[in-house]
């Protein structure tokens, strides 16, 4: 790239960001941050404890795990057993970035931080479930009565991509991923409450 073009973007992206910033403060201004705050806090429980324990699980596990089977069955209609195996994780994770698009149209900023959180909790179940690929340890839940013939996503979907043995390193980024995911979220929930309570302030 010619630098004189690398510089004429430059400002692009900062004015962009300063648009965007702008338009975060604005939809802030006259909206209460009490009735936020509880579930700014709540959030970050969820975040702590995620950090202290890899098998916690929040009230976000049951939906995440109703996503995860559904995405099985949607993604059962694509041709292989691989895109159908993956189509659990697909799933799950879609849900909060579609959302956040959702509430990115509305616009409604502070709920696209939660579902920043949500994403992070389901980023913290992948990490659980990939670094269980060889022990294959942890109680799985299967759709339907009969018996799996692939009974551990991502003990399969590793070991066709050769990558079985790495189970546990690449869990390890992913859950830094869901850490930084996360309290990503949780930091710019608590930008936008201090915006409230500071207009709040200055409009009394």
């Amino acid at each position: 790239m010619d630098p004189l073009q690398h510089n004429a973007a430059a400002p692009s992206l900062s004015a962009r960001w300063g648009e965007w910033r702008a338009d975060v403060e604005e939809w802030c201004a006259g909206r209460s941050w009490l009735v936020r705050a509880p579930v700014l806090v709540w959030l970050a429980w969820v975040g702590v404890r995620h950090a202290e324990d890899s098998s916690y699980t929040s009230i976000f596990g049951p939906l995440n795990l109703a996503l995860h089977e559904a995405g099985h069955l949607l993604f059962a209609f694509f041709p292989g057993d691989f895109v159908t195996v993956a189509g659990g994780t697909l799933l799950q994770l879609a849900a909060p970035v579609v959302s956040a698009v959702m509430f990115y149209r509305q616009p409604d900023y502070f709920a696209i931080t939660v579902c920043g959180a949500w994403l992070a909790t389901n980023l913290y179940n992948v990490a659980e479930y990939m670094a269980d690929a060889r022990a294959q340890e942890l109680p799985l839940v299967t759709v339907g009565d009969g018996e799996c013939v692939i009974c551990h996503d991502w003990g399969y979907m590793l070991g066709q991509v050769g990558l079985l043995s790495l189970d546990t390193t690449l869990a390890g980024l992913v859950r830094l991923l869901a850490f930084v995911v996360m309290w990503t979220s949780i930091a710019a929930g608590a930008w936008m409450l201090w915006q409230m309570a500071r207009t709040m302030r200055t409009t009394t």
